[in-house]
């Protein structure tokens, strides 16, 4: 099965990729219209600043590609940066419009928490199943970042967090996943949580 790993120039692509073998899954890095669209599902990676994730997407022509592969109801997963990409506006340097695929904004961390959060935390899994199963409550995985998810709907969130605020952890509708921290690096619950991802594109 065939994943496309989205390649607009602010991805971890090769952990991502080395992911996505181990569970079995044939990981295509592309940013190729139509390798997108044929792919069985679709990985949003990323790091760095949300303006420039959307910079880069509207440079290469994939965000109207992007929304016609959720609308055409295969696996799509946005991991980090990726999973901030999917809410419909950010606050980083300026409000900047993302891709609109979840009601939802991208916010700074309050003033006194030391950012980036970084390192691992815990997941309290509010939705078992599906994307998080067989995931313990508590688990731990690693994250990086330094804005957040707000103004988003309580009943696509899969997994929150606490870093001296709660924030979604895990977001999941219909096609559509989001994780604000790194399952690649996240030891055997993040490869876990890779194979049921995998379990997903299985099934479509």
């Amino acid at each position: 099965m065939q994943v496309a790993v989205i390649d607009y120039e602010v991805g971890n692509l090769a952990s991502v990729s080395q992911g996505l073998r181990v569970s079995g899954l044939e990981p295509l890095i592309t940013r190729d219209v139509e390798e997108i669209l044929k792919a069985q599902a679709v990985i949003l990676p990323g790091v760095g600043a949300f303006a420039k994730g959307m910079e880069n997407l509207n440079k290469l022509g994939l965000v109207s590609v992007l929304r016609e592969v959720v609308a055409r109801g295969k696996p799509f997963l946005g991991i980090c940066l990726g999973m901030q990409l999917l809410f419909e506006e950010s606050e980083e340097h300026g409000i900047t419009k993302g891709l609109g695929l979840l009601p939802g904004r991208i916010s700074k961390f309050p003033v006194g928490l030391k950012v980036p959060h970084m390192g691992w935390n815990t997941l309290e899994v509010v939705k078992p199943g599906t994307i998080l199963k067989n995931i313990k409550d508590q688990s731990y995985v690693y994250f990086v970042h330094s804005y957040y998810a707000t103004l988003y709907q309580p009943e696509h969130v899969a997994a929150m967090t606490n870093y001296g605020v709660e924030f979604p952890s895990v977001v999941c509708f219909n096609n559509i996943v989001g994780m604000q921290f790194h399952p690649e690096k996240s030891s055997h619950v993040g490869l876990q949580i890779m194979n049921n991802f995998g379990e997903l594109v299985k099934k479509c």
